[in-house]
């Protein structure tokens, strides 16, 4: 028996039945920009694996650095002890959020939970007994319990989990300025994604109310959270999302390619104020430790793929991606099945009329060489920022012909 039938009996994949209706493809090895299947068959990745693999895959830099770290120590808890990995990056990461006390996760759910945690814990040690937040409409923030709670309860994946959750304040763009003037005594914090909304709808806005939430919680002295697992590291153009606003939350959650997509790892960021508060009240601590918090393996690769991120000219590839997205892109508004387009910095977003193409055209990328995996009504790309530009073309080629081939 192949691993592909064994997969099908006993791996239960995400967002899928098992056994699953819709057999996975079968990879061999990646490297660049590249996915090899079994088959041989060879896809120009236009997902960067799910957001993270910002420069691109194999990367010697980053195999250096894990291969250097696992002949050293490849895992050490983190209670009550420490190593030079974690540090390194706890410096690295509070000098480029400003955000100078540093917990390091293992998923970027994990990063929000603790997030929420903190929240309330600070608002605790202000003797203000608050455990709710305020979202945005569309608003997505990961899968785990408390994560969920921040989602969407109507716009997302998580709707049939709405009696468990805890009942929180969600508001649109618009109106999130007399919302949190109406409820800032009962909650504790204001959570958004900055500029670009991504599982939820892959929504891009003015960042105009990130400066409304940043005023406002700093009146209230309410906790601002901002979720950067899908924004940070570069993808929208910036290297923060909250750079678009020049702004620096209280709070700022990280993941997704703080290692350039090679191990799991994230962080969550805070203030010195949120950490003294909360470090000097009777609480005293922080309550949340994972058993692969500050993995030696995780933090070595991400030193190192900071370091590459900051060392080469990652915002001029990505202005480049951007151009070539919204010349290639913005014709597909004339198809009469496209609904929207939009871009900015590496994330390009066809948004459909309808969601009942989404087999039909990942199975047509495939087809024609390229990986792209449709949600919903969206079919959209999101590139590793060393994508050459005849890979990039190939992706938007491809991406037109699909829609063309649906057109009515």
């Amino acid at each position: 028996m192949n691993y592909l039938d064994i997969d099908l009996q006993h791996t239960w994949h995400p967002y899928a039945s098992l056994p699953i209706k819709v057999a996975p493809l079968a990879v061999k090895s990646t490297y660049g920009q590249t996915i090899t299947l079994e088959d041989g068959t060879k896809l120009v990745d236009a997902m960067s694996s799910w957001w993270s693999a910002i420069h691109g895959y194999n990367h010697p830099v980053l195999i250096e650095a894990l291969q250097k770290q696992a002949s050293i120590m490849p895992h050490i808890m983190f209670g009550g002890l420490t190593h030079e990995p974690a540090a390194l990056l706890c410096e690295k990461l509070a000098k480029l959020t400003k955000l100078p006390s540093v917990f390091l996760a293992d998923s970027g759910s994990v990063s929000v939970e603790v997030a929420l945690k903190t929240a309330i814990l600070y608002q605790k040690a202000k003797n203000k007994n608050v455990d709710k937040f305020i979202a945005l409409n569309n608003a997505y923030h990961g899968d785990t319990l408390g994560c969920m709670g921040v989602c969407d309860p109507v716009n997302s994946m998580h709707s049939l989990y709405e009696n468990y959750l805890n009942k929180n304040i969600f508001t649109s763009i618009e109106n999130l300025e007399q919302t949190i003037h109406k409820h800032h005594k009962d909650i504790a914090a204001v959570i958004i994604e900055p500029v670009v909304q991504g599982a939820g709808g892959m929504k891009i806005h003015n960042s105009s109310y990130i400066k409304t939430a940043r005023e406002l919680c700093t009146k209230y002295d309410l906790v601002l959270i901002a979720d950067e697992i899908a924004t940070g590291f570069g993808h929208t153009g910036k290297m923060w999302g909250c750079d678009w606003a020049d702004i620096t939350p209280d709070i700022m959650t990280i993941g997704k390619s703080i290692t350039g997509g090679v191990i799991s790892l994230a962080a969550m960021c805070a203030s010195k104020n949120i950490s003294d508060t909360i470090s000097n009240s009777d609480i005293g601590v922080l309550m949340h430790g994972p058993t692969f918090m500050g993995n030696p393996l995780a933090c070595a690769v991400a030193n190192a793929s900071i370091d590459l991120l900051l060392s080469s000219k990652w915002e001029q590839k990505v202005k480049n991606i951007e151009t070539i997205f919204k010349k290639e892109l913005e014709p597909l508004k004339k198809l009469s099945c496209v609904h929207d387009v939009r871009n900015i910095g590496a994330i390009g977003v066809v948004e459909l009329k309808s969601d009942k193409y989404a087999k039909y055209l990942q199975d047509f990328c495939v087809q024609n060489g390229v990986w792209i995996r449709p949600f919903g009504k969206l079919f959209y790309s999101i590139v590793s920022y060393n994508i050459s530009d005849d890979e990039l073309y190939k992706i938007t080629t491809t991406i037109k012909k699909a829609l063309e081939s649906i057109d009515e």
